[in-house]
């Protein structure tokens, strides 16, 4: 049986209810009539999803770059549940969570994923600790950096987890390695239907580990390559016919396979050194627990002077001196200055939004 978006896997369930495809109009003006603020979102794609339409129109969250509607084929949605659910051997009948707002595409995603797939889906609130509210157990769940970093207490209870959004900062990644889930950062955007490629960031296996801590593995029929930029560009002819040109620097390691560095429109050139500040902030996590980034501010004898950013009020006196001291630090890699920010702009979903925190800090300076 050939797997599109006019059917819905027999297996499928909604927060325990067996739902088939032609259940889901009602399904979903129920939601939007009686269900929650956050429900609401729910109903209205899966409105969207059974339409008389081939394709969804989706927004994207807006982190790097202004937030736009773009349009996206069901079809290709479909192809990119069944590359998830090959990669992490997903089966029907197996239990997800969906704590996600359904807003954007990682919500919408995850029921694609379940309709797809046959999985049984309970939805729950997107909130910071999902898991608070629920006491089932989950074969399968996807959450943002944020809500793991709250769960970890109640985390065991999922064996796979998907965590997307944003980065996995480098003090999370080690107070994970104890859990029991296999957790995997993904790398994607909302022109890829989410993530095309994952990399496990915890229960690595001795041989082998370094790929899976270091490099992301791509799903299913994506290959991978660089531009003269040294950016990656995408080729998953299944979720979009032309290849993906990205922003984002690499080191490839094969076709399916690439180290993440860093955004190319994030990188510093500052008296003609490129620096990369996703490398950068990596090495300064262990010492920083506010929100923080680095960035470029003009420079008349450099062109651009590194300069660090951090949420909130430290000692800054004290942070220098903890910056100096770090080994792998080389000395064009210290921030020149600290400055203290009362609050980070950030997107509707809850990403940094670098560009315009840093442009409302300039202009507060003239």
């Amino acid at each position: 049986m050939e797997l599109t978006y006019k059917r819905v896997h027999p297996s499928f369930k909604l927060n325990g209810i067996a739902i088939t495809f032609e259940d889901l109009d009602e399904v979903s003006y129920s939601l939007i009539k009686e269900g929650e603020a956050f429900e609401h979102y729910i109903g209205a794609f899966l409105l969207d999803w059974i339409d008389s339409s081939d394709e969804i129109i989706v927004k994207t969250s807006g982190s790097t770059g202004v937030p736009k509607n773009i349009s996206i084929k069901k079809q290709h949605m479909v192809n990119s549940a069944l590359a998830t659910g090959d990669f992490l051997n997903l089966q029907a009948g197996e239990k997800a969570l969906l704590c996600l707002p359904a807003e954007f595409i990682a919500g919408k995603m995850m029921l694609v994923r379940a309709m797809i797939l046959g999985l049984h889906l309970d939805v729950v609130e997107p909130l910071s600790a999902p898991l608070s509210i629920t006491k089932n157990d989950y074969d399968f769940c996807a959450m943002v950096p944020f809500q793991l970093e709250n769960s970890l207490m109640q985390i065991n209870r999922v064996k796979t987890l998907i965590v997307g959004g944003a980065s996995i900062s480098e003090s999370l990644k080690i107070r994970v390695q104890e859990v029991t889930t296999t957790i995997y950062e993904t790398f994607g955007m909302t022109e890829t239907i989410t993530h095309i490629a994952l990399k496990k960031v915890n229960n690595a296996t001795n041989e082998g580990s370094i790929e899976d801590e270091r490099y992301f593995k791509t799903l299913p029929n994506v290959t991978v390559g660089k531009d003269g930029r040294g950016c990656l560009v995408i080729n998953a002819p299944k979720i979009n016919k032309e290849p993906i040109i990205t922003n984002d620097v690499v080191n490839l390691m094969s076709k399916t396979a690439f180290e993440w560095l860093g955004r190319f429109d994030n990188i510093i050139n500052s008296g003609g050194l490129k620096l990369v500040p996703e490398q950068i902030e990596a090495k300064m996590v262990s010492i920083i627990d506010s929100r923080f980034f680095v960035a470029a501010i003009p420079d008349e004898r450099l062109g651009n002077q590194m300069v660090l950013f951090i949420e909130g009020s430290i000692d800054k006196e004290e942070l220098k001196q903890k910056l100096s001291s770090i080994k792998s630090f080389n000395k064009y890699e210290i921030p020149k200055e600290i400055f203290c920010v009362p609050r980070f702009i950030q997107t509707k979903n809850g990403k940094l939004a670098r560009a315009e925190t840093l442009a409302r800090f300039l202009n507060s300076k003239r």
